[in-house]
């Protein structure tokens, strides 16, 4: 687990609201502080869908709201000419992306041992944060996965020129 402070929020907000950047994430959870706090839960919901939809993989292939989907729920509620007070993003890189990470190192972890990597976003009215995390279905001595992640982190701020500072 690493932190991350964002030195140009304002590029980071763009990329994260308005760009594909962030698309190969799930929203877990938001909150998003303006004149009210906006509670966002990811999770499906299974009353939504029809028992054929919940079944279909194509229609919901994940437990998650897709990024690229929500985005633009979180953007409105963002968007103006005030900046918020506060706000936090619980994402999860998608699970397809599991195994890819995990081969960068030597590591006997498997990709269905881990339950999810994870970024926290959080703005406190100041300063932005991303907090990496790693989420398994059991305990694992092996923290080769927490470092492969960090890393795989930092390589895509890096890639998108996204620049930080590590806390």
């Amino acid at each position: 687990m690493i932190a991350l402070k964002i030195t140009n929020i304002k590029q980071f907000m763009s990329r994260l609201l308005t760009g594909e950047d962030f698309d190969s994430f799930l929203l877990e959870e938001a909150s998003i502080s303006t004149y009210n706090t906006f509670t966002i839960d990811g999770r499906q919901n299974r009353e939504f869908y029809t028992s054929e939809e919940w079944e279909d993989k194509e229609i919901r292939p994940y437990e998650f709201t897709a990024w690229k989907t929500i985005r633009p729920v979180c953007f409105d509620l963002i968007k103006g000419k005030r900046t918020p007070t506060a706000f936090q993003f619980v994402l999860h890189l998608i699970p397809g992306h599991t195994a890819a990470i995990l081969e960068k190192g030597d590591t006997a972890v498997t990709a269905d041992q881990v339950k999810a990597f994870v970024l926290n976003i959080k703005y406190d009215g100041a300063a932005l944060t991303l907090i990496t995390g790693t989420a398994f279905h059991t305990f694992l001595m092996d923290k080769t996965p927490d470092a492969l992640w960090d890393h795989a982190v930092k390589h895509f701020l890096e890639k998108r020129q996204i620049d930080y500072e590590e806390l």
